[in-house]
């Protein structure tokens, strides 16, 4: 059974960094593209980054762009997510998912994590 599942996220002070993980078990990673996405508190679920591991394409929305990296281990089935100069407006659950390319919808996701909480203080 395909899983995924994140971990490192916490409580952060504005400024501070975080590296969040999402270890994938029960598929090949080569064929699949993996997105972080974060959810805040009374706002729907968005994307920050995605990479493809079956062509190392990456891609980040402009929100995104300078402050986050995501970068991937395929021999552990892992994606990682660098996050830097954290701002309490980042505060939210982080998840993971799963899909085909860089290029679907959060309804196109095959399979997501349960998410890591990230806190970003004042």
């Amino acid at each position: 059974q395909a899983q995924l599942v994140e971990s490192g996220g916490g409580l952060v002070q504005s400024g501070g960094s975080l590296r969040l993980s999402c270890v994938g078990s029960g598929f090949t990673p080569d064929y699949f593209a993996i997105s972080w996405f974060r959810q805040a508190p009374g706002k729907e679920r968005d994307v920050v980054a995605c990479i493809d591991n079956n062509d190392g394409e990456i891609i980040y929305p402009d929100t995104a762009k300078g402050r986050f990296t995501i970068s991937s281990d395929k021999a552990r089935n892992t994606v990682y997510l660098e996050m830097k100069n954290l701002e309490p407006e980042d505060t939210a659950i982080y998840y993971c998912g799963a899909d085909q390319s860089c290029w679907g919808t959060q309804a196109t996701v095959d399979f997501w994590g349960q998410g890591t909480p990230v806190t970003v203080s004042s």
